[in-house]
């Protein structure tokens, strides 16, 4: 994995990990104080699968 990859796949763990605790547990999960760390944390999630497809994608143009 390239250094550009880890540098965002660092980043995004760690904007999960910061929401992950920012969630108030003993509400509802879709409550008002919480959609917005719900949505952000569907943000950061959403951002590594895409880091990860992009390093696939760029192991395969190296193949070829």
């Amino acid at each position: 994995m390239k250094t550009f990859y880890k540098v965002f796949l660092v980043l995004f763990i760690i904007f999960i990990a910061i929401n992950v605790y920012a969630l108030d547990w003993r509400s509802d999960l879709f409550d008002e104080d919480n959609i917005k760390h719900v949505f952000s944390l569907a943000a950061g999630i959403l951002g590594l699968i895409v880091v990860f497809i992009l390093n696939s994608w760029s192991k395969l143009a190296e193949r070829k």
